[in-house]
């Protein structure tokens, strides 16, 4: 997937945002948006986007938020808040799609995000009410718990001691501007407060809600959650998946997603 560059005004500068379309050509077709997960980018979808958007016949914009893969990074002292994720979705997205001269009210794209990329997909179909067709999310969090933190705390092992910054190096140009953006703030005590389930209410677009069986850094918990907030959502809850189901099972997922979009399309 080659990458292209807009800027967008963000936090008071210019912020540049890596970004890719998959089959522009399919102008007449649904737009879907990835949003990736909290150490993800662009690349680390790797050829995923592409393949469900040829299942479903859909055009794609896969982007790296700000402080990964090739968008600008964060600043060294730049701490990230208990609401990065709802400036993401309230401020960097709709700033991102008018840049990219998409009319979210009139196009309604849908949004297809893992981990804190479905929880930032969420958030935005709970504003945006009248700008979203629906939304996919994998492993999303609605609240912080213990799993998810135990996780994170090895994830920062991992990254000090083992080779997990090496690995990341590959796919960010400051793999520090991601690591530590995210795990710092996943690891602040008051972030152990951090919850959105109240906001899930307002939802109003179809969601299908996506967990693995196995996935190490949160439960069942988050999606029955969301069903709660959100009555009409479909749950997807898959055996020998991790937290990644776009990596585990990318057929069953695929297929899922082809047959929710599908039928929602044809409503």
């Amino acid at each position: 997937m080659s990458s292209s560059f807009v800027e967008i005004d963000w936090r008071a500068r210019r912020v540049r945002i890596e970004h890719a379309f998959i089959a522009p050509e399919r102008r007449a077709a649904p737009l879907v948006v990835f949003l990736h997960e909290g150490l993800g980018s662009l690349a680390m979808w790797k050829d995923f986007p592409q393949r469900l958007c040829d299942a479903l016949g859909v055009r794609g914009l896969v982007y790296s938020r700000p402080g990964y893969g090739r968008s600008t990074p964060r600043a060294a002292e730049e701490a990230w808040g208990l609401d990065f994720m709802h400036r993401q979705a309230h401020e960097v997205l709709p700033a991102l799609l008018a840049a990219l001269d998409i009319d979210a009210a009139r196009d309604r794209p849908w949004l297809f995000g893992h981990s804190d990329g479905a929880s930032i997909a969420l958030l935005y179909a709970a504003r945006f009410t009248h700008a979203v067709a629906g939304a996919v999310v994998l492993a999303p969090h609605i609240m912080v718990e213990d799993l998810s933190v135990a996780s994170i705390a090895q994830a920062r092992q991992a990254y000090e001691g083992a080779d997990l910054r090496a690995r990341l190096s590959k796919y960010h140009d400051d793999p520090d501007s991601a690591f530590w953006g995210w795990n710092r703030i996943w690891l602040d005590p008051p972030f152990r407060a951090w919850s959105i389930e109240a906001e899930l209410a307002s939802i109003r677009c179809p969601l299908l809600a996506v967990q693995g069986l196995d996935d190490e850094y949160g439960t069942l918990a988050q999606i029955r959650g969301i069903a709660q907030q959100v009555p009409h959502t479909q749950l997807l809850e898959l055996a020998q998946c991790g937290h990644a189901a776009h990596r585990d099972q990318p057929e069953a997922l695929i297929a899922a997603a082809r047959h929710f979009i599908t039928a929602e399309n044809n409503h």
